[in-house]
């Protein structure tokens, strides 16, 4: 079985890559059979010497690869037709704007395998970025809050080399005793946390946080039990809210009215209520004035996402009464960090941490039969045709939704 490590074609480029020069090495070493080349690219993370070093090939073309790995879309007319193609596609949420993408990778008789959807027997997922969104995104966070009050001046998350470099620059700084809520205790949230506690800073409970005053910088991280409550008034909890989310409503408020930061690392899932409204923001006790919506669901749970923002630009502000975007240090504008690909922002570090994921989960199942259906279950073309689990997007592919 011959793996390609194929170059990142999506603008903006992208540096991360599915397996690093390390990971290849596992794989070489756990599995004989297993070959794997490396398709030249300027953008990479990892220079073609450091795949060299260890015995990985980097050529101008892997069309002779039976797999070719990814992170990004691929553009249409880059796509290799009869291949095995592993990315994140965008297009099991039948996203618009992948629609012909996934029409080219049909008649391009291509096996596309969604990272996305890359499961164990119980549907839960075996590769993400998740972790390094998390991190990125609470140092972005902070760092969104020094330039609105222009209290600081922390370079960008991209300039940096690793997470250790993230948090010496965060550990340097003097904050005020603000209060940070961080939402989320999935990869995302549990990244999040990593840096907010690698800075130092102190983690307190749910009802310190709502009812005391500090003297220094505090954070308390909830999950959806604490922002929703039934609308009957009877006890939920976690899971009932997963399986009734439109029983609920919000009860996040009661945290925006004493928090001065948010970090958004929660799933939003379908008919889940929004965390704060437009109408919440108005309100004279809501107190937030930085949001890190991490999560980032355009005008969705999060009132003031009006937009993702970019790496390059990554804070814009948020009016609460226009409801409109504005300079995000006007005093009562909500600076918002929306990057939708955080983790490319960690580039080393991410690749590094996903491909190890790559190695343990998925290689495996190339030489084991697919002992554990992790290729079947996240296959979602073969022979031109819609597999019966991703079936689901045929109106989707014909343009009927």
């Amino acid at each position: 079985m011959k793996f390609g490590l194929i170059r990142e074609r999506k603008n903006p480029p992208d540096h991360r890559v599915v397996l690093s020069p390390r990971a290849c090495q596992k794989v070489l070493s756990a599995f004989p059979k297993a070959q794997i080349t490396a398709e030249a690219s300027p953008v990479r993370v990892f220079k073609a010497e450091e795949y060299e070093a260890v015995g990985i090939p980097v050529a101008d073309s892997v069309s002779d690869c039976d797999v070719l790995l990814g992170v990004k879309e691929v553009p249409v007319s880059a796509l290799l037709p009869g291949k095995k193609y592993f990315f994140f596609s965008h297009t099991i949420k039948k996203q618009p704007y992948n629609r012909e993408l996934l029409r080219a990778i049909l008649q391009k008789d291509i096996e596309l395998y969604d990272h996305e959807v890359l499961t164990n027997p119980k549907g839960v997922r075996l590769v993400a970025f998740g972790r390094y969104a998390g991190i990125v995104g609470a140092y972005n966070g902070i760092r969104a809050y020094g330039l609105k009050y222009d209290a600081f001046q922390l370079p960008k998350a991209e300039t940096l080399p690793d997470q250790q470099a993230l948090i010496r620059e965060l550990s340097q700084l003097k904050l005020p005793p603000i209060k940070v809520v961080l939402t989320g205790r999935g990869r995302v949230g549990s990244g999040a946390r990593e840096m907010l506690d690698g800075m130092g800073m102190r983690h307190v409970t749910v009802a310190e946080f709502l009812e005391k005053t500090f003297q220094e910088p505090v954070y308390c991280q909830i999950d959806a039990s604490f922002y929703n409550k039934r609308k009957d008034g009877v006890r939920g909890n976690k899971e009932d809210f997963i399986a009734h989310p439109e029983q609920y409503r919000s009860n996040f408020f009661r945290f925006a009215r004493v928090a001065d930061v948010f970090i958004a690392g929660h799933f939003y899932g379908q008919g889940a209520p929004y965390l704060f409204t437009r109408e919440d923001a108005r309100h004279p006790e809501f107190r937030i004035r930085v949001v890190a919506d991490i999560s980032c669901d355009i005008d969705g749970p999060v009132a003031s996402t009006l937009r993702a923002s970019t790496i390059a630009d990554p804070v814009y502000g948020y009016d609460p009464v226009s409801e409109s975007e504005t300079d995000f240090r006007n005093p009562d504008a909500i600076a918002v960090m929306a990057v939708d690909n955080l983790p490319a922002e960690l580039p080393r570090d991410a690749s590094e941490g996903f491909g190890s994921a790559f190695v343990k989960h998925v290689i495996p199942a190339f030489f084991n039969g697919d002992a554990d259906g992790v290729l079947e279950r996240a296959r979602m073309t073969r022979g031109g045709k819609l597999t019966p689990r991703y079936a689901y997007l045929q109106d989707y592919v014909d343009g009927k939704e």
